[in-house]
């Protein structure tokens, strides 16, 4: 009776043992994933078609957190120490494709910077002029474009180059419309501009954040540069629905984002 005690009281020390272990582990290894989250990577979902042509609706992007340094939002949803400017800041370029919190919202932007602290920022037909000067737009021709129902329409699609050789493709869907014309905007100390690539259907600083749109974006509210689509799915897709997982679109895993 004593050796048969003896091996359930072993065999629960093991099973007790086991349990330590198995929580100790998954305990590393969300610690492990919260300091990758915060101070490394990031994993982003895009929405809506605003950054169209180079991002579509439906892309999984992943971003880097060091490239910028560490804002307020960093570990977000968990509140990070630092509530003015960014903790080992790296500022960003022109051109770089950002994610960040507009003032004053609980939801987070994908956009293009376009200006940096002190610059003048205005379209004028179409042409984003920088300090006064136009920056250089290469006529591509028409691609169809998919709108944020996922129907096909004809979009003109130029390439834009900014002063520092950076380049890239934007839409733009309406010739002449209330976005290609805005006023001058003068962007604050501390501050930057973004636009979206979809120039006539994004939100972006030519909004004011009042109104819905990105407004003039504060420092420490930056979260990521994106650099890379890891995934993108198409409209038919559906976590809840398991037939749909194969909806993906092939062309897009793991690209580079420019």
């Amino acid at each position: 009776m004593d050796s048969m005690a003896d091996t359930s009281d072993n065999q629960d020390e093991n099973q007790e043992s086991s349990f330590k272990e198995f929580i100790s582990t998954l305990l590393w290894a969300l610690g492990i994933a919260l300091i990758l989250r915060t101070f490394l990577f990031q994993p982003f979902h895009i929405p809506s078609g605003s950054m169209q042509p180079g991002l579509m609706k439906g892309d999984y992007i992943i971003t880097s957190k060091y490239s910028l340094g560490y804002g307020k939002y960093a570990a977000a949803p968990f509140p990070f120490p630092v509530s003015k400017g960014r903790l080992f800041e790296r500022k960003p370029e022109r051109g770089d494709v950002l994610v960040f919190r507009p003032r004053d919202q609980n939801k987070n932007y994908i956009k293009r910077l376009v200006g940096l602290p002190g610059d003048q920022i205005q379209m004028v037909d179409g042409y984003l002029l920088i300090n006064g000067k136009a920056q250089a737009l290469e006529d591509l021709g028409t691609e169809i474009r998919l709108d944020s129902d996922g129907f096909e329409d004809e979009t003109r699609v130029f390439r834009e180059s900014f002063d520092n050789g950076h380049t890239h493709r934007i839409y733009d869907d309406v010739a002449g419309g209330p976005a290609d014309n805005t006023a001058v905007f003068t962007v604050p100390s501390g501050h930057y501009f973004v636009m979206g690539d979809n120039r006539d259907h994004s939100a972006d600083s030519r909004v004011p954040v009042d109104f819905n749109g990105a407004g003039y974006v504060p420092t420490e509210n930056l979260m990521g540069k994106a650099e890379f689509v890891l995934l993108s799915v198409n409209n038919k897709f559906s976590l809840i629905k398991p037939w749909t997982w194969f909806n993906m679109r092939g062309d897009r895993f793991f690209m580079v984002i420019k």
